[in-house]
């Protein structure tokens, strides 16, 4: 028996719910064999409303697991939080290096809960050392604008206009993560290949149980790229796997609630809908 396998380069989160824990979760469920570089590690302060601190790990520590794992010769690679410039490009000559062609790019700017950007400079190494080797990027609504360069996306017309210029910047494919943050009737994402423009969607669930949602339905799309899906029917599956997460969320304490990466093992698929716009 041989598992394909997959890595994530990403932030440890202490509590589990995201990050390369949620990554790792995701790729078990899809029958994939995860690997990790943990490129920081982040902890919540229960004593503090569960503020974040976020502990970057030393450059040669990062470049040494990167040696280890990517010698393996990948099947499909995903990146989460990489909090310095430095880290991104190192990251991204690793990957440039190593041939591995299914790379997404999940370009995480901040921690759930937190709205100012990780570190300014990360968007311009972004676009520099990472984009360019994008099969697919998932940024969600603040993401897009920030690589976009056009503020966050507030309509699905907004939403096309900052893929359009993602994909410009070389990201293959492009899926803005619109969730139920847009002012629509469904929760909706946005995939785009440079030609088309479809949005997937599926009913909002009233919940605040989503840590991790964004992390997972990256590390789904990884899986399923290893796996040997096309990038439209990688993309459609995540969607599927990352709502049957949300609407099975559950409380983890007073502050946080995460994901159920198995939920749509247990309970099946919700709709998703999709449509060319």
């Amino acid at each position: 028996m041989s598992l394909k396998k997959t890595l994530t380069i990403a932030g440890t989160d202490a509590s589990g719910g995201a990050g390369l824990q949620a990554d790792l979760k995701t790729f078990q469920e899809h029958g994939t064999y995860g690997m990790c570089a943990v490129t920081v590690v982040a902890t919540m302060d229960p004593d503090n409303n569960w503020s974040h601190g976020v502990y970057t790990l030393p450059i040669d520590v990062l470049q040494a697991q990167l040696k280890t794992t990517l010698s393996t010769g990948i099947d499909a690679l995903k990146t989460g939080m990489i909090s310095t410039a430095e880290a991104i490009q190192v990251t991204g000559e690793a990957i440039a290096k190593s041939g591995t062609t299914n790379v997404v790019i999940d370009p995480v700017m901040v921690c759930k809960g937190e709205d100012e950007v990780l570190n300014p400079g990360n968007v311009d190494a972004m676009i520099k050392y990472l984009l360019p080797h994008a099969l697919v990027t998932t940024p969600n609504l603040f993401e897009a604008g920030q690589l976009a360069g056009t503020g966050t996306p507030k309509s699905i017309e907004e939403m096309k206009v900052a893929a359009q210029k993602i994909h410009a910047l070389g990201a293959k494919n492009v899926v803005i993560k619109g969730g139920k943050a847009l002012q629509h009737e469904k929760a909706v994402d946005l995939f785009s290949d440079g030609e088309k423009f479809i949005l997937l969607e599926a009913d909002k669930v009233d919940t605040t149980y989503n840590h991790g949602a964004g992390c997972t339905f990256a590390a789904a799309v990884t899986a399923n790229l290893a796996n040997g899906l096309t990038v439209k029917e990688a993309v459609f599956e995540a969607k599927e796997f990352v709502a049957a997460a949300i609407e099975h969320g559950w409380k983890l304490n007073q502050f946080v609630g995460p994901v159920m990466h198995g939920a749509k093992g247990v309970y099946g698929a919700p709709t998703i809908t999709s449509t060319e716009v």
